[in-house]
């Protein structure tokens, strides 16, 4: 930090430099980390975003929980192994940053903003307490002005208490969000102090409503002009407004402003605009403050369902958890970016927020990808899922963590709708209804535009106390067989499928035989069959929520659980470890498609596809009938088996799975090459798609989904692992042990090969690959540039090599 002056918003991220260190929960705390002379000279030393915990190593002690849990149907006590990942999240842990204040920011005010810490958080500034935040998922700003010491080192400390039995999932720990110091005039803008509305929008034009908060913090009233200007997605100016005005402590302005022949923001064109907020001062500017929004119309109908800008469409949806796999729960924007890159090439339109408010700049990413979003505030109300869940807060902080998601968010087009809780216990209670009417009553006033809605996963009982009419819009969690009986019961209600599938599979396993089964006794891999049959006793395959959105337009549409396997709930083996993550994603931990990716893609992409599943390498299983599935955008598909015609199949509108699924039951298993051809309605040949034996395993085949990366300190590319024949072909039985090492600029920021099962830690530099393929991601370091070349060795193959740019 630099002595510099400067006037006007300063804005310091503070990303290195941290010290770190932690303890059991059980200690005492003799460290008094915020202590200003405190030795933390033998501290680690971290960069923020971190997530203590992911690093490992597993174990299945570290989140042993005894719970009675209502949720997903369990009533009775039941001990969940690996409920929270198998990490080491719970602690204590201190962070402390070293600051030099300059003196010539003395007069001004200097702030500290956290996009999220995890969790129970106080913050001190030079030993005293500025603040604490408990809820580790919301953002939060604390003043620190009165505690600087300008003109020597200040010690900024964050003291975190990560508790047992705090979640149902994995949260991570730590200053896992980013942070940043903000340095303002005493007449600035106030944090996420910008509200802007579309009231009125056509082809011709756009009413624009911004109200703005500011404050004047100085000893006499300030007469302050804001100049409001709005740049067009290409920069250009299109609308500007000014307006004067005597503030004294804290005031809100209300601009109104017009923009002819608007660029709509809608999912194929994701326009953004910004409006630059001016604070003005004697005619001298003093703050600048800018902020994104997008321009459309948003409306729900109980008949024709979701309508943007005027236009019908269909919610393909995924939920999503925060955690980003083998990186944990930090953040990590180009993790962030390939997961929704993924979603999107599947077919995905919507994200679903689970179950609490996201990091910034997914939202930010959903904006300038066209991605629609629920934002979701809650799992827990009032009433307890696990010992130290929200509800230990719920009374005291509900409505300061429901506003301060509100206000952070309420200007990203991409947002439709906010949750204020998923399948709340308090649904089986009649006071139920006050509570989800009191969190609704608090989202309507923080922002009208948008509708509020919950995910109930106990419909009768959210119906029969009142919840569900408490909302705008009822989410409903596995309920498709029920759609049709609620829309006759309720007809000016408004529907969509908040929670559904919850199918599970572990990718390139096949069970035989293959039939839809609840794999309620543990399998002896611990994994669950790919052929995507299999569904915890709430869930259901794929095809049944497909069929219910299919013929019931009045429904909104789904958001599976989930787009991406996550660290915690290992469903259906949650007693046995070493299971430890979900077997719920469309997408493996590492980001790798399970063959359901391409089931929903068939259904959901406007692209023409071709999928054929199981592989073709069943040795010592000559003569054995295997099942095979087609997953197709064409009407029918002709299975060949080394040129033999197996027989054409024809989806049938009138039964499940064959609606969404070609299939030959039983296809006698000889080595070679197992091929399909998809034909069009008028029955020609439009695609074909073919699955080889492979050979033995040969070589290590490395491939990246960006071998140019930028030397930031952030950017990652992620490089597929594959063992492979002779012919380049997949092996897909190959668990060889892969030894990872990196020259030059850069470093292997994890490892992972999506097995629900593995306990080597993601921080290791060898993984063993899971049928065939595992995963290292490569991160680079500030400032350096040139190649890095990653070198991944097998005993016996030929080793894999890839150079990795990277560009200052």
């Amino acid at each position: 930090m630099t002595d510099e002056a400067r006037q006007g918003r300063q804005i310091i991220p503070l990303k290195d430099g941290w010290k770190f260190t932690r303890h059991a929960l059980e200690e005492a705390d003799p460290l008094r980390g915020y202590q200003v002379h405190l030795d933390d000279s033998g501290w680690e030393t971290v960069r923020v975003p971190h997530d203590w915990a992911i690093a490992g190593p597993f174990h299945e002690d570290h989140d042993v929980h005894v719970n009675s849990v209502m949720e997903d149907g369990i009533k009775d006590h039941i001990t969940h192994v690996g409920r929270t990942g198998a990490l080491p999240i719970v602690g204590m842990g201190w962070y402390r940053q070293h600051l030099k204040i300059p003196k010539m920011w003395e007069g001004r005010r200097i702030t500290v903003e956290f996009d999220g810490v995890m969790s129970n958080s106080t913050v001190y500034m030079n030993g005293v307490s500025c603040g604490s935040w408990p809820y580790g998922y919301t953002s939060f700003v604390f003043d620190l002005t009165d505690h600087v010491i300008y003109g020597e080192d200040n010690v900024l400390a964050v003291q975190v208490c990560s508790l047992p039995s705090a979640s149902r999932w994995y949260p991570g720990a730590g200053i896992y969000r980013q942070v940043r110091l903000v340095i303002k005039e005493s007449l600035h803008v106030n944090p996420w102090g910008t509200y802007i509305t579309t009231p009125e929008v056509t082809e011709q034009g756009a009413a624009i409503n911004i109200r703005t908060s500011v404050s004047s913090t100085g000893a006499q009233p300030a007469l302050a002009q804001l100049v409001t200007q709005l740049l067009d997605p290409s920069g250009h100016m299109c609308a500007e407004d000014t307006i004067i005005e005597q503030i004294s402590g804290q005031a809100e302005l209300e601009q109104h402003l017009y923009v002819e022949h608007p660029e709509l923001w809608c999912t194929e064109h994701p326009r953004l605009y910004r409006a630059v907020s001016m604070l003005l001062l004697n005619g001298e500017e003093v703050d600048r403050y800018e902020t994104p929004f997008g321009i459309r119309s948003i409306s729900f109908d109980a008949q024709e369902g979701f309508q943007l800008n005027g236009k019908r469409l269909k919610l393909k949806g995924v939920c999503l958890h925060h955690d980003l796999g083998p990186l944990g729960a930090a953040v990590h924007v180009r993790a962030m970016e390939r997961q929704l890159e993924l979603m999107q090439a599947m077919g995905c339109n919507a994200i679903r927020m689970s179950h609490n408010p996201p990091a910034p700049e997914l939202l930010d990413l959903c904006d300038e990808m066209g991605l629609l979003v629920i934002d979701e505030a809650f799992d827990e109300w009032g009433e307890g899922k696990v010992q130290n869940g929200y509800h230990r807060l719920f009374q005291d902080w509900a409505e300061k963590d429901l506003r301060a998601m509100i206000t952070r968010d309420r200007n990203h087009p991409s947002i439709i709708m906010w949750s204020i809780g998923n399948e709340m216990r308090e649904q089986r209670l009649e006071s139920g209804a006050s509570t989800t009417a009191f969190l609704t009553a608090i989202a309507h006033d923080a922002d009208p535009t948008r509708p509020v809605t919950a995910g109930f996963s106990m419909s009768d009982d959210a119906i029969a106390n009142g919840l569900a009419a408490a909302v705008d819009i009822p989410g409903w969690n596995y309920k498709p067989h029920r759609y049709e009986e609620y829309h006759r019961q309720h007809p000016d209600w408004i529907m969509y499928g908040s929670e559904t599938a919850s199918t599970v599979s572990s990718r390139g396993v096949y069970h035989l035989p293959a039939v839809k089964e609840i794999p309620m006794e543990p399998k002896r891999d611990l994994q669950a069959s790919s052929y995507d049959l299999s569904a915890p006793p709430w869930g259901t395959t794929p095809d049944q929520e497909f069929m219910a959105q299919d013929d019931l337009p009045y429904m909104l549409g789904e958001f599976v659980w989930t787009g991406f396997d996550y660290l915690g709930e290992p469903t259906p083996y949650r007693t046995e470890w070493p299971s430890r993550s979900s077997y719920f994603g469309i997408v493996d931990l590492c980001g790798f498609p399970k063959d359901r990716y391409y089931l929903y893609q068939s259904q959901w992409s406007t692209k023409p596809m071709l999928h054929l599943l199981p592989h073709w390498n069943w040795e010592g299983e000559e003569g054995r009938p295997i099942p095979v599935v087609c997953y197709t955008t064409y009407p029918a598909a002709e299975l060949f088996l080394n040129g033999q015609s197996l027989g054409i199949r024809h989806k049938s509108p009138a039964s499940l799975p064959e609606r969404y699924r070609l299939r030959w039951d039983a296809v006698p298993y000889e080595p070679g090459v197992l091929s399909v051809i998809a034909y069009d309605k008028d029955g020609s040949q439009v695609m074909t798609h073919e699955v080889h034996t492979a050979g033995a395993p040969a070589r290590v085949l490395l491939e990246a989904d960006r071998t140019v990366i930028q030397a930031d300190g952030e950017d990652l590319s992620f490089i597929t692992v594959s063992i492979v024949d002779e012919q380049g072909k997949l092996c897909p039985h190959a668990d060889h042990n892969v030894s990872f090492l990196l020259q030059g600029p850069g470093e292997i920021a994890a490892v992972d090969n999506g097995d629900p099962t593995s306990i080597i830690p993601f921080s290791a530099r060898d993984m063993q690959a899971f049928h065939g393929k595992c995963l290292v991601i490569v991160r680079s370091r500030a400032g350096e540039g040139g190649n890095a070349v990653i070198l991944a060795e097998v005993p016996s193959l030929q080793s894999g090599r890839l150079d990795i740019a990277c560009h200052i």
